[in-house]
């Protein structure tokens, strides 16, 4: 099943389904979760979400979500055989009627219990999980053995059948979405704008090209500081360059990157801020936004939130980004909604954020439309959250 068709909407009046996650922090799986619980909630279903916690809860909670505190994290398998047995109490005493993984640790202890249980399990394939031995991939395998598989991207079902040889007709391709209304550019206003670009500590008139995601080595922080300094030695004074997202504990990989603005000599032209609770606010201060991953997204939100808010977005081309941001050979340039690079090409992303930038006023109109309607047809939090409860709905024979 695919998303983009239309879902029928099943009864799910008094349906209790538990959600397990490690936490609720930021993060795509974890928002996903929470719009899915509050979808539910709003069906006149009753949602649980059982997690270590995180930023995410009190919005969860003023949906009507019942957050509950969880050492979903665990690794050791002792921990996640004990999970099992509590998360199968846990149902019990609620009336679960349905499990829904999002991650590979809690999936272990979620697939125990609903099998002891006696009830339906979904797992969501949330990552292009790596590779390894044979351990390894058994433990990676717990994401294929849901009764059904929800997959984020076409990339990602591929992978899914590759490597764990399920049949397609377990795998449901449910694009994330996004709440396009908040990401409007016209619902921010003003006063949101002056204050993120204050926190921020730029200039009015300063152009801001923007990466924001966490900490981590592959998601490309090096390659942007690299290709700022090619755009600064070819003679950009008028940019900074914007790095959101937390450290996560990875205080030596952030300080690497303060020491690489520093050998490139980029002063204050790079900018960690940290994590940034406005991403609306966010992208509409941005000129442009950059998501140069070194390895494949499995689906690769911060690229259609940044179409949703009519802003140029510049992402590697490998992984679901084909997906996600159209552009040459897929389709003409006129046609394009962004434009996809090499991944780890410094150079080759320079010379496209130098062109993001350059577009005339008609030009970044007509792209920013383009974006927009992109997503508005495939990545909407409707969509996502209809084919959610819709596919609920058929293993709970609601429909």
């Amino acid at each position: 099943m695919d998303e983009a068709s239309s879902p029928t909407r099943p009864d799910l009046t008094g349906v209790t389904v538990l959600q397990v996650i490690p936490e609720l922090d930021t993060g795509g799986a974890e928002r996903t979760a929470v719009d899915i619980a509050a979808a539910l909630v709003a069906a006149g279903g009753r949602a649980l979400i059982a997690s270590a916690g995180g930023r995410l809860v009190a919005e969860a909670e003023a949906a009507g979500v019942e957050c509950i505190s969880f050492p979903a994290a665990t690794k050791n398998p002792a921990r996640i055989i004990a999970n099992a047995a509590d998360l199968k109490r846990m149902a019990k005493s609620r009336n679960v009627a349905l499990i829904h993984a999002r991650s590979r640790a809690p999936a272990w202890s979620a697939l125990i219990a609903a099998r002891r249980a006696g009830l339906p399990l979904v797992t969501t394939y949330h990552g292009a999980y790596k590779r390894g031995g044979g351990l390894k991939n058994l433990y990676n395998s717990v994401m294929a053995r849901g009764d059904a598989v929800i997959a984020n991207s076409h990339y990602t079902a591929r992978l899914i059948r590759e490597r764990h040889g399920i049949v397609a007709q377990r795998i449901s391709v449910i694009h994330r979405g996004s709440d396009l209304a908040e990401l409007d550019p016209a619902a921010i206003a003003p006063d949101r704008l002056r204050s993120l670009r204050a926190a921020w500590g730029i200039a009015e008139g300063r152009r801001i090209v923007l990466l924001p995601a966490r900490l981590t080595g592959w998601k490309g922080q090096e390659v942007l500081i690299d290709a700022a300094a090619e755009l600064v030695r070819g003679g950009d004074r008028d940019s900074d360059f914007v790095l959101a997202g937390d450290a996560q504990g990875r205080e030596s990989y952030r300080e690497s990157l303060i020491a690489r603005m520093l050998r490139s000599g980029l002063g204050q032209r790079v900018r960690l801020v940290g994590h940034c609770a406005d991403m609306p606010a966010a992208y509409a201060l941005a000129d442009l936004v950059v998501v140069p991953s070194t390895e494949p997204e499995a689906f690769g939100r911060t690229a259609v939130e940044a179409q949703a808010a009519g802003r140029p977005v510049i992402v590697s081309d490998l992984g679901a980004t084909p997906e996600t941001v159209l552009a040459p050979p897929e389709v003409l340039p006129d046609k394009r909604t962004g434009w996809r690079v090499t991944p780890g090409n410094a150079s080759g992303l320079a010379d496209a954020i130098a062109q993001g930038l350059a577009l005339s006023p008609e030009a970044r109109t007509a792209l920013a439309q383009r974006a927009q309607a992109h997503v508005r047809a495939h990545f909407s939090l409707a969509a996502m959250t209809g084919a959610t409860l819709e596919l609920y709905g058929r293993l709970l024979g609601r429909m």
